[in-house]
């Protein structure tokens, strides 16, 4: 696994990588400022329409009380932004992931694995899907876990957790997706859960260092494509044209 994890990072560092580095590292920087400025316009609207609505029940004696409110709940907001976006990049990165899945494995495949029968491209409905459904639960998950953030760090350690889980679940039934039909690449995720959460704990290590996360499409399709490939095992079949795997 460390071997695995070791290639998928020296090969998004590699030349024939760099530009699908560049744009994943553009479309999450556009998906960053577009989470971005929706949460500081909707938390500015209720900063403003809170305080008026407070001063029509409390009385304009109140104004200058709830004015000094309304400047530490713009303060929040903004760091409220900084915070979800981190918390969020792996929900993002997973959107990420879909667009860019079958460009990162062919490289992998090819490189690592030229005897082999190269894997199928994924519609992009599918991915998109994949990826979508991801993201959604991710937030859903985060959401549950916010309230623990403040029992000592309890929080923290469930996002992680989650990140690992949720991540690892994605980007190996994209890869394995490539080889297998969906129905078949869940089962053998399920059959591997544990080897496939462990693998999901570097990934969620990964996109938990700022700035370098933004790579994590890259480093989590390019490692679930060597783990897929050491759980599939020497089989014969993947060295010949896959039968049914267009029957997602």
């Amino acid at each position: 696994m460390i071997d695995a994890a070791v290639k998928a990072l020296t090969q998004i560092l590699s030349p024939p990588m760099r530009s699908i580095l560049w744009r994943s590292i553009g479309v999450a920087l556009v998906l960053v400022t577009v989470l971005a400025i929706g949460l500081q316009r909707l938390l500015s609207w209720f900063a403003e329409y809170g305080e008026v609505w407070a001063e029509g029940l409390l009385g304009p004696n109140f104004h200058s009380t709830l004015n000094v409110l309304s400047w530490i709940v713009s303060i929040a907001a903004g760091l409220g932004v900084v915070l979800g976006g981190i918390f969020l990049m792996p929900a993002i990165t997973s959107l990420v992931a879909s667009l860019f899945v079958d460009d990162v494995a062919d490289h992998v495949e090819r490189e690592h694995y030229p005897a082999e029968q190269p894997g199928v491209a994924l519609p992009f409905n599918l991915a998109m899907a994949e990826g979508l459904k991801t993201a959604l639960l991710t937030i859903l998950v985060y959401l549950i876990a916010l309230p623990f953030v403040f029992l000592a760090g309890a929080g923290f350690l469930i996002f992680f957790i989650a990140t690992a889980w949720l991540l690892g679940r994605e980007y190996f039934e994209l890869a394995a997706m490539r080889f297998r039909p969906r129905d078949e690449a869940k089962a053998m995720r399920r059959d591997n859960a544990a080897t496939v959460f462990t693998a999901g704990l570097i990934i969620a290590a990964f996109v938990s260092i700022p700035i370098v996360n933004l790579a994590t499409p890259l480093f989590g399709m390019a490692f679930m494509v060597h783990m897929h490939k050491r759980l599939s095992g020497p089989r014969p079949e993947l060295l010949e044209p896959r039968q049914g795997v267009s029957a997602r």
